[in-house]
């Protein structure tokens, strides 16, 4: 096959280049498969056979290779079509519909899907942004085939980027790293995602990239022999307990060796776990047997051990991952099944991988979960739109992506209108919104956006915000402006959350007063219950005095009382609270001290104590006396 591949890579010759796909692919593909691929690469020559790109290359070049990648994934001869005419609309943009009446349905609506994605401004900045551009893509498409065709003419344009020049070189390797990976990623494609990683870091990092090349590359022989033995000893041990395993050792991927030294802020040399074994068998648990050999052969690290069967990764990954110290270096061991393999590879595509002699009637729907389900598809099934559909909302949630006319994408709730999108783009163009366009044609402002529709914002410097517009918005970015304009603005407006809110702040507050005065009225009570009073009212420590109780308040013992002296009454005692008493003229000269007598109270006490003492006594003198005679 490499002889093949470096005739496909010289010749251009297109009659020699199908038939030496064809010849490739010979036990993927039955005939009546590969009639519909010849017919389709000669529609595509009949389109593109005098076209040249940049590089000098013939234009259908490049779609032969993206067909390549699918093939080699063993993907249905449809996907393999719609590779080959993945950017046919770039050449001709009318032909949609003759392919879907010489090519079939499908095909037209993949065709369709990739060119709208080409046809994206992805611009990101952010973590954020990349997210909502990933999301965008799925939200694009009807058909996953879609964005298996993408990664793959995205992979073959990094494996082909040196024709192009440096500025172009980092800004396709950032598109690379920020959509494109973590969607082959999330799709469980690791082999595509770890290739265009290692690709991006060459360019957008060349300095790096070579550093860490370099370090790998030295000391080959050193570390071939060091894998061999490990190696050895593995095959030594399984073959003891009877299981049969194939182990493969490699080097990890550059980006990955780039990423560690990113973490731990060490330059490539000073890291020595950038060796891996992986160790393929049988069953689930001849995994968990392996492990404890690999354990028993050499001493685990702290903390480095995971177990992806037990708990697989969201992308339906699955292995056993374990570090251990190897001849004093760490080294990275991976252990699991063939079917997990295949899965970890190749993900969603890894279905259509080694299929011949395989029963996938095997497989539970009801034990996977949605990728995985698309994984068990059969290839008529592939574009099954309930299974996408399960897919696009499981990753979208309850959120939609629009357009602005420069190609921004803005993440908004289900259910937002344009006037949610006005304020996302910023509070002045929110604030003067009088009209809105979505994909060219006028809509009402308080209908609800629909996903990758290219949303254009209508404004008027008269216009302001509304009552009415507050009422429609779903998003609490417009609310709150919206609400903060009216409220500075509008003197009929009554914010009627404010207001709620304080009317709530309010009953609270008088709950709690009365709450708290309720809990002082018990102390007081059980603090005039615990002291005992005569009744008497002590002026100056004396209770001697003519004292009139005030009838106006009516205080009694315990309450807290202020006195003055009166002209006819003597003292005359209100409760410290009434407000005849602060009413009385000239009050602050006439006031004099008062407070309830307790000292009868204590007198009681003296005297009951005094009496117990002579009691005492008295028994005592008694005991003495009856000592006394029974000595006589």
């Amino acid at each position: 096959m490499s002889e093949l591949k470096g005739i496909e890579q010289t010749e251009t010759d297109p009659e020699v280049l199908i038939n030496a796909f064809l010849k490739d692919f010979s036990d993927v593909y039955s005939e009546e498969d590969e009639k519909k691929i010849s017919s389709a690469w000669n529609y595509l020559i009949g389109k593109t056979e005098l076209l040249k790109r940049n590089c000098g290359k013939p234009y259908y070049v490049h779609p032969l290779r993206v067909a390549r990648v699918l093939a080699e994934k063993h993907l249905g001869a449809d996907t393999i079509v719609a590779g080959l005419f993945h950017n046919i609309l770039d050449v001709d943009n009318d032909c949609l519909p003759e392919i879907e009446k010489l090519f079939g349905k499908d095909i037209a609506v993949i065709c369709n899907g990739t060119a709208k994605i080409t046809s994206l401004k992805i611009k990101s900045k952010t973590i954020q942004q990349a997210d909502s551009i990933r999301k965008m893509l799925f939200a694009m498409v009807d058909d996953i085939r879609v964005i298996l065709v993408k990664l793959a003419d995205r992979l073959d344009r990094m494996r082909n980027l040196k024709f192009v020049s440096p500025e172009s070189q980092k800004a396709v390797a950032k598109e690379v790293i920020d959509i494109w990976c973590p969607l082959a990623s999330r799709l469980g494609m690791a082999d595509i995602k770890s290739e265009m990683e290692d690709l991006s870091l060459k360019y957008s990092n060349p300095d790096v990239f070579q550093q860490i090349k370099s370090i790998v590359a030295q000391k080959k022989q050193e570390r071939a022999d060091y894998l061999s033995n490990a190696v050895k000893k593995i095959y030594s041990a399984t073959e003891r307990v009877g299981v049969t395993v194939n182990i493969s050792s490699r080097a990890k991927h550059f980006y990955s060796i780039y990423q560690k030294m990113r973490k731990r802020n060490k330059d490539a040399g000073e890291l020595y776990d950038l060796l891996a074994l992986r160790i393929i068998c049988d069953t689930n648990a001849e995994c968990y047997t392996l492990i404890g050999i690999v354990h028993s052969l050499w001493k685990p690290m702290d903390g480095r051990f995971k177990d992806y069967i037990a708990m697989p990764k969201a992308n339906g990954y699955q292995s056993l991952h374990t570090t251990v110290i190897c001849e004093g270096k760490p080294l990275e061991i991976q252990i699991r099944t063939q079917e997990m393999h295949n899965i970890a590879e190749h993900g969603v595509a890894s279905h259509w991988l080694y299929k011949k002699g395989t029963n996938k009637d095997m497989v539970k729907a009801e034990d996977l979960s949605i990728i995985n389900q698309l994984r068990a598809l059969r290839d008529e099934d592939l574009s099954n739109e309930s299974f996408f559909k399960e897919l696009k909302n499981e990753l979208l949630g309850d959120s939609i992506y629009v357009f602005t006319p420069m190609g921004d994408v803005k993440e908004l709730p289900q259910g937002a209108n344009a006037i949610d999108f006005a304020y996302m783009i910023h509070s002045s163009i929110g604030e003067k919104i009088v009209g809105a366009k979505a994909d060219g044609k006028i809509i009402p402002l308080t209908q609800p956006l629909k996903n990758t529709q290219i949303i254009e914002v209508l404004t008027n410097p008269q216009a302001h915000p509304t009552q009415a517009q507050l009422n429609a918005v779903k998003t609490s970015r417009a609310r709150s402006r919206i609400n903060a304009w009216l409220s500075a603005n509008d003197p009929t407006y009554i914010d009627r959350e404010a207001q709620e809110k304080r009317d709530a702040e309010i009953l609270a507050n008088t709950i709690y007063s009365k709450k708290v005065a309720e809990e002082k009225r018990k102390k007081s009570k059980e603090k005039k219950k615990e002291t005992q009073y005569s009744g008497k009212i002590r002026v100056d420590n004396l209770t001697n005095y003519l004292v009139t109780v005030a009838k106006c308040c009516d205080p009694v013992p315990g309450d807290p009382i202020v006195g003055y002296i009166s002209r006819s009454r003597g003292i005359t005692v209100h409760r410290a609270d009434c407000l005849t008493f602060l009413r009385i003229p000239d009050i602050e000269r006439r006031k004099v001290s008062v407070e309830w007598d307790t000292s009868e109270k204590k007198k009681n006490e003296r005297e009951e104590k005094l009496l117990e003492q002579i009691q005492e006594k008295s028994r005592q003198k008694q005991k003495e006396k009856n000592q006394y005679k029974k000595q006589r």
